[in-house]
């Protein structure tokens, strides 16, 4: 009988202790907090499910969740195909390669906070170029009072800033495919859209599965950028599930109500994720 070597985890273990020992401590702090009610001088009262009931009840919530999925649908629904359509143009060999990789890579490398700067200056009708630019056209374009446009700012920005995650994988997968395949398909006479379809597609259905994740995961937890760009607004049309979160735990100090807010959050990713994954690897040995 073969016997496996586990002293491998002998060095994994201490990283693995380190990360549960972050991630327990406060997330039993907000369950804590999620069946308790406060109220200041440090005195807790238990108040059981109420939080929980209340924020399942409550139309402000199923607003808020209902403008994150629409803005996690619209991005996901553009950022894929321009991203593979993106990683289908760049060169695979040459001396243009690295060049072209490091100008997908550029935008990433931008801290969260500045890319909303960036575009509040850009977007914004008096002094902006993208904002005055629209105006000077002959098109109204005011994102600080238009919902519309508000939408149209913080899909914009997200997709110029994500876009280049989805180019890079997929043009790792690309990468990853022999040339064997493509020779086979020029002896058999295939189209572009054959090779497409039959080889570079299911090639980067690994990839483009971790797209998708990081992609939903990173579009449904998304802040500081919309909170920098818009701050939720106008009124409350850009005010996503995590600018709602905030203004709730912070601006009105709801402990309890925003301690059950996070957790049914953090469920809803965790469980939308998985569906994600099972349904892209169904299939799969």
């Amino acid at each position: 009988m073969r016997r496996t070597n586990q002293i491998g985890w002998l060095f994994v273990a201490p990283v693995l202790l380190l990360v549960a020992f972050n991630a327990l401590i406060p997330l039993m702090t907000v369950v804590n907090y999620s069946v308790q009610e406060s109220f200041g001088d440090n005195v807790f009262f238990w108040s059981g499910l109420q939080w929980f009931e209340q924020l399942l009840n409550e139309d402000r919530f199923h607003a808020a969740l209902g403008r994150q999925l629409m803005f996690t649908g619209i991005i996901l629904a553009i950022e894929l195909p321009l991203g593979v359509a993106i990683a289908l143009c760049m060169p695979k060999k040459g001396p243009f390669v690295p060049v072209c990789l490091v100008l997908m890579a550029l935008p990433l490398l931008i801290p969260w906070n500045v890319v909303g700067a960036m575009w509040n200056i850009l977007a914004l009708p008096e002094i902006g170029l993208l904002g005055y630019g629209l105006n000077a056209a002959g098109i109204d374009f005011n994102f600080t009072q238009s919902p519309v446009d508000a939408w149209i700012t913080i899909v914009a920005m997200d997709v110029w800033h994500w876009t280049s995650l989805v180019v890079l994988l997929a043009f790792a997968g690309l990468s990853a495919i022999p040339d064997a395949y493509y020779q086979a398909a020029r002896i058999d006479g295939a189209s572009r859209w054959s090779v497409f379809r039959h080889i570079e597609l299911p090639k980067m259905k690994r990839v483009l599965t971790i797209a998708v994740l990081l992609r939903f995961m990173d579009s449904f937890m998304i802040y500081t950028e919309i909170s920098v760009l818009t701050g939720g607004g106008p009124g409350n049309a850009t005010t996503l599930l995590s600018i709602d979160l905030v203004k709730k735990a912070l601006g009105q100090f709801d402990l309890g109500p925003a301690a059950a807010m996070s957790l049914v959050y953090f469920l809803i990713t965790l469980l939308v994720s998985w569906l994600f994954y099972t349904l892209m690897t169904r299939g799969e040995q």
